[in-house]
């Protein structure tokens, strides 16, 4: 139900017209916008060929596994990422779902551990390990630490692989979180 204080009762129709016009208007170029922020490339996400500061973001589970998918890539590379990881894990200091450590590699580019994977396997109810909420909260953790260093973004599409998400699903996290707040954000695929 809408109402409009002060407006007759006839003129509702018009300005509830106007108003869903207003809407539609609205929301198609914020989604047009935001899909021109998300820059889809092929290539290697561990390796990314920009200038400036550089924050490589993947998924991590909050058991301390580390051996699968792309953290094999991100520890051919560096050994630091797994090395604090692990060490994260074993302190137990906010090692939980949604946080995110950043391990620097290089001088202008960092590793984000985000905890967006509850376990490893499927739960009894054949739900994945994915934890969305999860994600969007390390997300926001990103976004922030990126305006601080001035970063851009560069992943692989983080939650779909043993983490067994959907892109139609974190890809709006992305943009709401990296590309409504004008962080530059590349996605690699193989």
């Amino acid at each position: 139900m809408c109402s409009f204080i002060g407006v007759a009762p006839d003129s509702y129709r018009v300005l509830y017209s106007i108003f869903l016009l207003s809407i539609t208007i609205t929301g198609n170029l914020i989604t047009s916008q935001n899909m021109m922020n998300i820059n889809y490339t092929k290539g290697d996400a561990t390796n990314p060929a920009t200038d400036g500061n550089k924050i490589i973001v993947h998924i991590c589970n909050d058991i301390g596994g580390w051996g699968k998918g792309f953290v094999m890539a991100i520890s051919k590379r560096w050994k630091e990422p797994e090395q604090q990881y692990r060490e994260w894990f074993k302190t137990n200091d906010n090692f939980e779902l949604g946080q995110v450590q950043f391990v620097q590699v290089e001088d202008n580019l960092w590793v984000a551990n985000l905890i967006g994977q509850h376990k490893i396997n499927k739960d009894e109810k054949g739900n994945p390990p994915i934890r969305y909420e999860a994600i969007a909260s390390g997300l926001e953790k990103i976004s922030l630490f990126a305006a601080e260093k001035n970063a851009t973004i560069h992943m692989p599409r983080i939650g779909c692989g043993l983490a067994g998400g959907t892109w139609d699903k974190i890809e709006p996290l992305i943009q709401s979180s990296l590309s409504d707040k004008n962080v530059s954000v590349t996605v690699y695929d193989f």
